[in-house]
């Protein structure tokens, strides 16, 4: 593998050229833009090529945000955030939380990986506390920011749905089919007088 190559920079480019085209390239295989996505697999390998060759370009200095524990997708050099990574990418959530749970050491890593568990469980609240922490400790982090963006969207679109508050009517309809129901299965919530 040619790292020029995989980051399409000339042989001999710059630091700042070769963190530039790393960047756009993160941004473009992000594994978020590929959820349910056919080529959801193919984008995670492009991912880790990138990360590679980043790396090697580098000479393995971690440049992307100052976490040593890696910040790009499967880029971790932490072996245990790599089977996070992975347990994740199998939808095998509980073995990925069992995972973090046991680390001393919570890192802004292991705060975005905690984000991004609950984020895929639905849990759209506290992946947005996760990911907060992680962009607090890791700020220049893109991937961090990224999963940020992405579950905003969600959580504002899961607090407009019931905006409307709870009022007389909806709660007289609620329990006149809460009692038609009851009654269908041979009970009375509310009885006749």
């Amino acid at each position: 593998m040619n790292p020029y190559k995989v980051l399409g920079v000339p042989e001999g480019a710059d630091e700042e050229t070769i963190k530039n085209a790393y960047h756009e390239l993160v941004k473009k295989y992000h594994p978020d833009k590929y959820l349910n996505n056919p080529l959801a697999d193919l984008a995670e390998e492009r991912i880790k090529e990138i990360n590679e060759a980043y790396d090697i370009l580098t000479n393995g200095k971690n440049t992307r945000g100052g976490n040593t524990a890696g910040n790009s997708y499967g880029a971790s050099s932490n072996p245990s955030y790599l089977e996070v990574r992975r347990f994740i990418g199998l939808m095998q959530f509980e073995m990925a939380e069992k995972t973090l749970d046991q680390m001393t050491s919570k890192t802004a890593e292991w705060h975005f990986l905690k984000g991004a568990i609950h984020q895929r469980r639905g849990w759209y609240e506290s992946a947005l506390r996760f990911y907060n922490t992680a962009i607090q400790m890791d700020p220049s982090n893109i991937e961090y920011r990224a999963a940020m963006n992405s579950i905003s969207r969600n959580v504002n679109t899961y607090r407009n749905v019931g905006t409307g508050g709870a009022s007389g009517c909806n709660l007289c309809t609620s329990l006149i089919c809460a009692d038609c129901l009851c009654e269908c299965c041979g009970g009375d919530l509310i009885p006749c007088c």
